[in-house]
């Protein structure tokens, strides 16, 4: 956590408390001797045992030379700062995990320096181009939320948290949805409300997927699946495009501290290029995250994730305390039990073929886009195409959002049982052959009902919310 100016820290920390994540004072802990503080100080974040107090992580901290700057003594997971090598080793690589350190393993000695992204100015509302872009979405008349929206468009009450690069605020078709209050930047591991701080720097990547769930429906621009509800913007992914595990944990808390009732998080964790499962420091990975999602979904937030755009065969992630399948794939936090999975499609209602996919992870499905046909949303300054899963997750919890709306009362649970039950179930294909040159380029397991590539099916938007007027059975509680 960067250092806070003396006459505010007392503030903020309030803040960081009632986002479940306790601020540590610099001056809180000391090195122990025999530390060797030589190397570039890097970011951890650390499970300690379930019900450490912050105290005790605090000594354990120091005394494997490194120092707590945020703990989230819900679940026992730790954010930390070392300049010592030897910190991970200190606590137990089995504890301690730390992204940027993997990264700098990973670089080639003498390679150049990844080329900083350019920065993206905020959109300007008068030169925002003010056409109307719905005939171009094809996407949305897939999953019928036109035909939603004539029961309602949302609810301001509802707000979802877009756990992402960031949101323009100032985009004329969002403006009116980002809630400020409940937005927070979360890079350092520890949520920080600054406006700064979840605002886009270099991405317009959480700009696009906000858009997709509540981009005004003013006959301008497009218009989201609820356009009535709010946007919180939690920024996690930075500005190289990693989304580390400590910030995903940071973002997934402070919706759970905010009440949000449907987080969307189109990001898989990094540093590594595939996201399968090797040794003990993924393992590190996956207990935090367990342990958050799992907590966020208790306090009745529910995770919405893409399926990431590795088109390999997912499988489904051990909960918390149990340890990752070895030599599987799996996708943080797409894998993890408490969160729903969206799988992507083409506008053939076919899976995109880089969607990834896999029987108990993927739980619905949704345009995503493939080739030149992609998903028209917001972006800084204007409006334009993007394909992937990322695309994907947004319209399930677009809809999700629908259901909070039409049932405020409902759980986490039943809203995921309804969104399930409501989706139009989609079979396996009977060919995969997508190059043309006669071999499955995947091979989809399940049943007509439940598969491996498209879940419980597409999500629908009008079914979902027809029984506000119909009177179509509420999910079994």
């Amino acid at each position: 956590m960067s250092l806070l100016a003396r006459p505010l820290r007392a503030a903020v920390c309030s803040l960081l408390v009632l986002a479940g994540c306790a601020a540590v004072s610099p001056s809180a802990a000391g090195a122990s001797p025999g530390c060797a503080p030589g190397g570039r100080e890097v970011r951890y974040v650390v499970a300690f045992d379930r019900g450490t107090p912050e105290s005790s992580a605090r000594q354990q901290t120091s005394a494997g030379c490194g120092q707590l700057v945020g703990y989230y003594p819900q679940i026992s997971v730790a954010v930390v700062t070392s300049a010592d090598r030897a910190f991970a080793d200190r606590l137990g690589p089995e504890r301690a995990f730390s992204a940027q350190a993997t990264r700098t393993a990973a670089e080639q000695p003498g390679a150049a320096a990844q080329p900083a992204r350019a920065s993206l100015p905020l959109s300007d509302p008068a030169r925002v181009p003010a056409a109307d872009l719905s005939s171009q979405q094809w996407d949305m008349n897939l999953i019928n939320a036109p035909a939603a929206h004539q029961v309602t468009g949302g609810s301001r009450s509802v707000v979802v948290g877009v756990l992402d690069s960031g949101v323009d605020p100032k985009h004329p078709d969002l403006a009116a949805a980002i809630d400020p209050d409940d937005s927070a930047g979360c890079l350092t591991g520890v949520p920080d409300p600054g406006p700064a701080a979840w605002q886009p720097t270099t991405s317009a990547h959480g700009t696009h997927v906000a858009g997709i769930i509540a981009a005004a429906d003013d006959g301008k621009g497009v218009t989201g699946v609820a356009p009535g509800v709010r946007i919180a913007s939690v920024k996690v992914i930075d500005d190289r495009g990693y989304a580390d595990p400590e910030a995903a944990v940071c973002g997934i808390m402070w919706s759970a501290a905010r009440h949000l009732p449907v987080a969307n998080s189109s990001w898989f964790v990094n540093p590594w290029s595939l996201s399968c499962v090797r040794g003990n420091d993924r393992g590190v990975v996956h207990e935090v995250l367990a342990r958050a999602v799992e907590y966020a979904t208790s306090q009745g937030t529910l995770n919405v994730a893409a399926a990431t755009n590795e088109a390999v065969d997912l499988t489904p992630s051990a909960r918390s305390g149990a340890p990752s399948a070895a030599g599987k794939c799996e996708a943080l936090p797409a894998g993890l039990r408490d969160v729903v999975t969206a799988s992507a499609i083409s506008p053939e209602r076919v899976k995109s073929g880089y969607s990834s996919y896999g029987l108990g992870v993927v739980d619905v499905t949704a345009p995503g886009g493939d080739d030149d046909r992609c998903v028209v949303s917001t972006v800084p300054g204007g409006y334009a195409p993007m394909c992937g899963t990322s695309m994907a997750a947004p319209h399930a919890a677009g809809v999700l959002a629908l259901l909070k709306s039409v049932h405020p009362a409902w759980t986490a649970a039943e809203l995921r049982r309804a969104l399930d039950s409501r989706a139009t179930p989609m079979p396996c294909p009977d060919n995969y052959d997508l190059t043309g040159d006669g071999a499955q380029d995947a091979y989809c397991s399940g049943y007509d009902g439940y598969n491996g590539f498209y879940g419980h099916g597409l999500v629908d938007a009008r079914t979902a919310v027809a029984s506000a007027q119909t009177g179509l059975p509420s999910p079994a509680r």
